[in-house]
């Protein structure tokens, strides 16, 4: 069995080290060649065959993929520019306006970091376009050598350039502060020498906590040996200086996650979160003029301004700190729930003999379980439970409603093509039909509905909302002049989008499997995630990332074939909803309906469509079968092989070549698995006819049990999902939890074992069922014969 990753039960740890931009060279200090006769640093005690790509920390950092996006290459002024108009867009606001003004502080401090750190290891100050006119101010920023030497230069001192250093130092502390996972992937598109300008400092002042921090994250270290590599050392001196801070509480969680103290990253978190609570709103909020005390309306008044051009000032402009703790700490919890899944069920694969009705013992275990295993169920959903709390908490901070003007959509989409050109938005005609959108604050002017996230997952979610999935999916039909009124969408579905909202709407699922809701309560749950998932676009600052725990969330549904009955795969739930259509008049203040009357047609799957028996035959008459296959083989292949370049763990030859192996051995089993069940379906609706009209038929029962879980197919499903694990297809955490899901009993750790049972039991015993077959609901088929390999994984009962 393959040695993993210690960190892969986290979340998927996500990083940057496989993309070109994560590469860096080699740090004069640590030796880049294996044959080096005395490595210095942690790195001697590596194995000869580990990677000699050495790279600053910060480039292992975790999600650094969700904040990629257009915000790296804007310049800043049109960055401030599209926050304000973010800011000022009716609730919700496309994007949390605290990430956003995070965003565009970090890229502020970033360029001006680097600006110095330039200009000091070039040694001349900066002049300016006057004294050297064969030089423009861009190229004397990046370093490269254009203009010096011209009259009026000036030398730099070596007291000069290390207070240039000093105060870049503290730029980028102050950036990494505000956020580290953004702030990282800033510090990535920079020049080089900022990534030496904290040594160079703590050279001459040791003792500089600025220093030490910026420096943690850009030390140069082996690439993905985070864990090996680092030590709390530093940040447990910079935590002691000042006792009061809580961002390196922060860094030092992250750090801990890696090395797979999850109680102690959770003990970090909740202390930041406590003094963040404690001391921060005393300096966020020193005036009472923020929006938290007066209205959007009265704001703008005291300011002189329209409430579509409201700034705010820096120390009134929301932080998303307090929602970073809660998403970590969310995370810590789940990772530390699935951890103790393994001392739940100590032997991994081995599962109990099969399970019969007559058995009182729980499913999965030959015997009754120990004390040690009881307490590790009941840790499991303790933990899964403080998690789902955590998760709602962060969910609360985002906005949704379903009945959003289209007019409003357009007005913003206006604006942002006007700033991103340097251009000043035309203002509305002033005596339209219609009143000034309302302003962030006004919430009683306000036409459309708003939910928080939050409230769409609770026990009661709010009513009329638009079914989904949705069946009344239309298309433009612009040669119509006259629609009728019942055929014109003039509303759109919006969210509040943030980088990290898509990993911690599917971390809320596996948060329910672990807590074992219902089959029908997750059902509905796991369609909400998919109706906001659809909508989460970053435009304008953001792409679309990578999300570990959608990864996971996917792996649980086919190991665990789909138990909660989802009506089509998660792909084709959660693809991006269709953009609000509109045609503008010209100003902006009145779109043009367009009528939708047209239904699409129904998504086709983007496989190849399984060719069996001889209706498939009749459907392909232009092709024969053979063509069909080798294209089908070529696909499998190809997307083997995308499949394993994306994969952040594959990190040389041999591990790709066992995780392209591993896909196509997948592909090839559910293909098999597909077709197999395909032909079950046709021989059981031929027979179904055929027993009408005949006495003499022997029936087929089916049993699912009221959890929607399929009894005896969790050995098979847990050996396949361990293989593809070791072969670096799935993840620790998305084998935990469909280990859980398939073989846990029902209320695994709820409460006091038996006792409890037995109480609920209560009256008698006249059914006796067993605990993990219960309520079964039959269906009668006719009968007909199951394929072997179908039996082997024991997804169906079949009875004469």
């Amino acid at each position: 069995m393959a040695k993993k990753k210690n960190s892969s039960l986290g979340d998927g740890t996500d990083s940057a080290n496989g993309s070109p931009s994560a590469t860096a060279q080699p740090s004069p200090t640590l030796p880049a060649t294996p044959s080096a006769p005395k490595p210095k640093g942690k790195a001697a005690a590596q194995p000869p065959s580990t990677s000699a790509l050495i790279i600053c920390r910060n480039k292992h950092w975790r999600y650094i993929s969700s904040f990629h996006g257009p915000w790296l290459q804007l310049p800043p002024e049109i960055l401030e520019t599209l926050a304000n108009i973010n800011y000022n867009t009716p609730r919700p606001r496309p994007i949390d306006p605290a990430v956003f003004y995070d965003m565009v502080k970090i890229r502020r401090l970033v360029d001006e970091a680097t600006n110095l750190a330039v200009r000091a290891a070039s040694g001349v100050a900066n002049v300016n376009n006057q004294t050297t006119p064969r030089a423009h101010h861009h190229q004397l920023a990046l370093g490269l050598g254009m203009g010096f030497g011209q009259a009026g230069q000036t030398k730099l001192s070596r007291e000069r350039k290390f207070r240039m250093r000093e105060q870049a130092t503290q730029k980028l502390a102050k950036a990494y502060r505000l956020d580290e996972i953004a702030c990282s992937v800033a510090t990535m598109q920079s020049a080089s020498s900022l990534e030496e300008v904290a040594s160079l400092v703590l050279q001459r002042t040791a003792n500089d906590a600025d220093a030490k921090y910026v420096h943690f994250f850009h030390e140069k270290i082996p690439s993905r040996q985070l864990a090996e590599c680092t030590s709390l050392d530093v940040l447990d001196e910079i935590i002691a200086g000042n006792p009061v801070q809580c961002e390196p509480l922060r860094t030092r969680a992250t750090v801990r996650v890696f090395k797979d103290d999850y109680e102690g990253a959770v003990l970090d978190l909740t202390e930041a979160l406590r003094i963040h609570r404690l001391y921060r709103p005393s300096h966020t909020a020193p005036k009472p003029s923020t929006p938290e005390v007066q209205t959007y309306e009265a704001l703008a008044q005291q300011r002189g301004r329209k409430q579509d051009d409201l700034v705010l000032r820096e120390e009134e402009q929301p932080s998303s700190l307090e929602i970073q703790l809660v998403f970590q700490r969310a995370s810590a919890y789940l990772a530390l729930a699935c951890r103790h899944i393994e001392s739940a069920f100590p032997d991994p694969l081995t599962l109990s003999e099969p399970h019969s009705p007559e058995s009182e013992s729980e499913p999965g275990d030959a015997a009754a379980p120990s004390a040690e295993t009881m307490e590790a169920r009941k840790l499991v959903r303790h933990n899964a439970k403080r998690a789902l709390r955590d998760f709602t908490a962060f969910l609360s901070n985002f906005e949704y409603t379903p009945d959003m003007s289209i007019e409003i959509a357009e007005d913003f989409a206006r604006k942002v093509g006007f700033a991103a050109n340097g251009l000043r938005a035309p203002r509305p005609p002033q005596q339209g039909q219609k009143p000034a959108s309302p302003g962030p604050g006004d919430d009683a002017a306000t036409p459309h509905r708003v939910y928080a996230l939050s409230d769409l997952f609770t026990a009661a979610p709010p009513s009329g909302l638009p079914p989904y999935p949705s069946t009344d999916l239309v298309v433009v039909r612009p040669q119509e002049d006259t629609p009728s009124p019942g055929s014109v969408r003039t509303t759109t579905e919006i969210l509040t989008y943030h980088p990290l909202l898509t990993d911690a709407l599917h971390s809320l699922l596996l948060c329910h499997c672990l807590m074992q809701t219902s089959a029908k309560e997750l059902l509905r749950h796991a369609y909400m995630v998919a109706r906001l998932a659809r909508l989460a676009d970053g435009y304008p600052v953001f792409q679309a990332s990578r999300s570990p725990a959608r990864a996971d969330w996917i792996e649980v549904l086919r190991a665990a074939n789909n138990w909660i009955q989802l009506s089509r795969t998660w792909e084709d739930l959660c693809s991006p909803a269709p953009l609000p259509l509109f045609q503008s008049s010209g100003h902006g203040s009145s779109p043009v309906p367009i009528p939708l009357n047209q239904p699409l047609p129904p998504r086709q799957p983007k496989s190849v469509p399984m060719i069996t028996g001889p209706s498939a035959e009749s459907s392909v008459s232009t092709e024969s079968a053979e063509e069909v296959e080798k294209r089908r083989q070529e696909r499998v292949n190809y997307q083997a092989m995308v499949g394993a370049l994306s994969d952040d763990r594959v990190h040389d030859e041999s591990s790709f070549r066992l995780a392209i192996r591993a896909r196509q051995l997948r592909a090839e089993r559910d293909y098999q698995l597909d077709n197999a069940v395909a032909d079950l379906d046709s021989k059981m609706i031929k027979q179904e006819t055929e027993s009408r009209e005949s006495d003499e038929t022997s029936t087929a029962v089916v049993k699912v049990d009221s959890e929607g879980r399929i009894p005896g197919g969790a050995d098979g499903a847990l050996r396949r999902l361990a293989e593809e694990r070791d072969y670096q297809v799935s993840t620790d955490r998305a084998f935990a939890v469909a280990r859980w899901v398939l073989i846990a009993p029902p209320n695994a750790g709820g409460g006091d074992g038996p006792r409890r049972k037995k109480k609920k039991a209560g009256g008698g015993g006249k059914k006796k069922v067993s605990s993990f077959i219960h309520q079964s609901s039959v269906v009668t088929l006719a009968s007909c014969s199951c394929p072997e390999g179908l039996k082997a994984q024991g997804n169906i009962t079949v009875k004469n």
